[in-house]
C-alpha cells in the first residue's frame, strides 16, 4: 500500500485488510478515532509506535506526554499539523519493508 491507496482507504468503514497494527492507528487516528489508534499502540515498545503515541498525546493537549513519547521515539517534536506529522509517519512506514 502507498501513501495515496492509504488516503483513499478512509472512506472505508474498516481499516485496509492486511494493514500493519501501526498503519491500522494512523487509519483510526486520520478518522478521528483517538481511543482506537492509542489502544494500538499503547503496548508497543517500538520507536514508531512510541512516534504515533506521542502524536496521539500532542493532539490530546497533554504534552508533557507527548514529550515523553517523543524522547521514547528519538524524534523531536516536530512543528508540524496533525496532518502533516500523520502523513510524515503513514509515508515512513508504508516505504518500509514489511
Amino acid at each position: 500500500m502507498n501513501y495515496q491507496e492509504f488516503l483513499h482507504s478512509i472512506a472505508s468503514p474498516n481499516p485496509p485488510a492486511g494493514a500493519e497494527r501501526l498503519v491500522e492507528a494512523l487509519w483510526h487516528l486520520k478518522k478521528d478515532h483517538w481511543d482506537e489508534a492509542h489502544d494500538i499502540v499503547q503496548d508497543d515498545p517500538g520507536a514508531d509506535a512510541a512516534w504515533i503515541h506521542a502524536l496521539l498525546h500532542k493532539i490530546e493537549g497533554d504534552n508533557w506526554n507527548a514529550e515523553y513519547w517523543y524522547r521514547r521515539a528519538g524524534v523531536k517534536n516536530p512543528a508540524l499539523s496533525k496532518d502533516e506529522e500523520l502523513e510524515t509517519i503513514a509515508r515512513k512506514l508504508l516505504s518500509s519493508p514489511a
